[in-house]
């Protein structure tokens, strides 16, 4: 069990890893261009083909030719992810022990963090409602209205962020996938409540570990925040959203804080990762829709 423990660790911080490994040495003018959006991201990220290209802004190449380049994207960023662990960098090392080591304390404990809840049925209820939010009915539909609002709008960041949700819940779910399968853990309600590796009654694409609500949730809101940095309540609630989820899919007893916490971090990387990827910086010289918003609202006596 201790060697699937390490194995699962290993592969939820590796997708964390990601961005360092493509750092390497940007020029000057692009240390320069990125400050603004320090406050944006833990890590940088080498920009590659963005999802948005330009044609797209001036051309108007209609709603479905930018998904042409998806499938290409999402096969380079999963090559990234998976292979990130062969050129980790040394400031890389305090991700694997925060994350790492949260994840594997709170697995250590999850039999028994479980039973400090009074696990009865309204809380079961009220829990499983939450988790409505980190479900794909909601997400999906989230993203694709970024997308369908922004393009007859003409607004690309609104476009742009449907596009990196697309992009980053598939690549989260490929992720969460394929460690649900290799870890194939119980869920509280099964076998006990041992949660157990390698023991999961129910098949291993059933496996309790990473949460999907909590990897797919953390991802999407990652994706926000990183393109709606200003107001701070858009992150703000981004984020809280996201931890409502993750609470509500323990509550439900349907995960362990162990489970949610791996994919928490999973997703949180992935979002980050995808938008330092594929986010379009030409667009940072416009305002986001909720500054020209707020460019209206004033706070205040005016004397």
């Amino acid at each position: 069990m201790a060697a699937t423990v390490s194995f699962l660790l290993w592969i939820g911080i590796a997708s964390g890893q990601t961005a360092q490994t493509d750092n390497s040495n940007p020029p000057a003018e692009q240390q320069a261009s990125s400050e603004q959006d320090a406050q944006r991201s833990a890590i940088e990220v080498k920009p590659g083909q963005p999802a948005i290209k330009q044609k797209d802004i001036w051309n108007e190449t209609g709603y479905l030719h930018p998904f042409v380049r998806m499938p290409r994207y999402i096969l380079q960023d999963q090559k990234a992810i998976w292979t990130s662990p062969l050129h980790t960098a040394k400031q890389d090392v305090k991700f694997w022990v925060i994350f790492g080591g949260a994840t594997a304390a709170l697995v250590a404990t999850d039999r028994h963090s479980v039973t400090v809840l009074p696990n009865s049925s309204s809380q079961i209820s009220v829990s499983t409602w939450g988790s409505r939010f980190g479900s794909a009915y909601t997400l999906i539909p989230a993203s694709a209205a970024f997308y369908l609002v922004g393009t007859p709008l003409h607004d690309q960041r609104f476009r742009e962020t449907g596009l990196l949700c697309f992009e980053a819940l598939i690549d989260s779910n490929l992720v969460a996938e394929a460690v649900k399968l290799a870890a194939d853990r119980a869920r509280p309600l099964e076998n006990g409540g041992a949660g157990h590796f390698e023991d999961s009654p129910n098949g291993r694409w059933n496996s309790s570990f990473p949460s999907g609500h909590a990897i797919n949730t953390w991802t999407m809101a990652s994706v926000i925040a990183h393109q709606y940095p200003h107001p701070r309540i858009v992150p703000i609630l981004a984020y809280a959203l996201a931890g409502t989820v993750v609470v509500s899919r323990v509550g439900a007893r349907q995960h362990f804080p162990g489970d949610v916490m791996a994919g928490s971090a999973m997703g949180w990387f992935i979002g980050d990762y995808v938008y330092g990827k594929r986010h379009n910086r030409e667009l940072d010289h416009k305002p986001t829709a909720a500054e020209k918003i707020l460019d209206h609202v004033h706070f205040g006596l005016e004397m």
